[in-house]
């Protein structure tokens, strides 16, 4: 095989494309389950979670508490690696729930300047419109799921169902505590539900609610480390989503 039909298999390898299984997937979700950043936007396109994480460092040390963190904690690009960091050292203080007003804060100007995914919201519409209920379930915060969904005139598509981040942070992905609350408000049995998310910690929660689940992966990376933690059926783009709904609309 040439170097570069080498790249394109791995590329594909575990990419769910066949339009017969796509369709199947969507004609048996009754529920879909969001994952808010990646599938619906990119919502640090242009306000980096590095440097919010950075900045939530800072903010800690500039109160003395350094202490609080690891070396590689402290390095993360990872704004919820900071608050769990804190969390699991200060479960439910009040430096706890500063520090996730400082990323709800964040997030929200985040949101001003997000990144639509491509076909996001057309598939949106017109899974709605065929009849499936939806909810978003994320370890963002709520009120940052709403402000975005408001502003791209989807809100309706999804409420009340948005399920994101608590004063529980040990309650984040990949625990599937924001699945289960979805499928319990909307009285839905795991099977009739799918979940659509592109990290590990969407996959795990996704299999430990008995959620069947469907990867979005926009690039090699993204779809390697879904692979490498268990997912098998996943799509680069979801445009092959939107074409498959709309035969099922037909």
């Amino acid at each position: 095989m040439t170097s570069d039909a080498t790249q394109t298999a791995a590329a594909t390898a575990g990419t769910l494309t066949d339009p017969g299984e796509l369709g199947e997937l969507t004609r048996r979700a009754r529920v879909v389950l969001w994952d808010f950043d990646g599938p619906i936007c990119r919502l640090f396109a242009r306000h980096s979670a590095g440097r919010i994480a950075g900045d939530l460092v800072e903010w800690l040390e500039s109160r003395g508490l350094r202490g609080l963190l690891t070396e590689t904690e402290r390095e993360t690009l990872d704004p919820h690696v900071v608050l769990r960091a804190v969390d699991r050292r200060h479960p439910g203080s009040d430096l706890v729930a500063e520090l996730e007003e400082r990323l709800t804060q964040e997030e929200l100007r985040a949101a001003s300047s997000a990144m639509p995914t491509a076909y996001a919201d057309p598939l949106i519409r017109t899974w709605a419109a065929v009849g499936s209920r939806l909810a978003i379930t994320t370890n963002n915060s709520p009120r940052v799921v709403r402000t975005y969904l408001t502003g791209r005139g989807l809100h309706s598509c999804f409420a009340p169902h948005i399920y994101g981040r608590t004063q529980d942070l040990h309650r984040l992905k990949p625990n599937p505590d924001c699945l289960n609350r979805a499928l319990r408000a909307m009285g839905a049995a795991p099977s009739a539900a799918l979940m659509i998310g592109d990290s590990p910690s969407d996959f795990t929660a996704a299999c430990e609610a008995g959620v069947p689940f469907l990867g979005y992966a926009r690039n090699e990376r993204k779809a390697k480390c879904l692979r490498n933690a268990g997912a098998r059926q996943m799509v680069q783009s979801l445009e092959p989503l939107l074409r498959s709904l709309r035969v099922l609309g037909r």
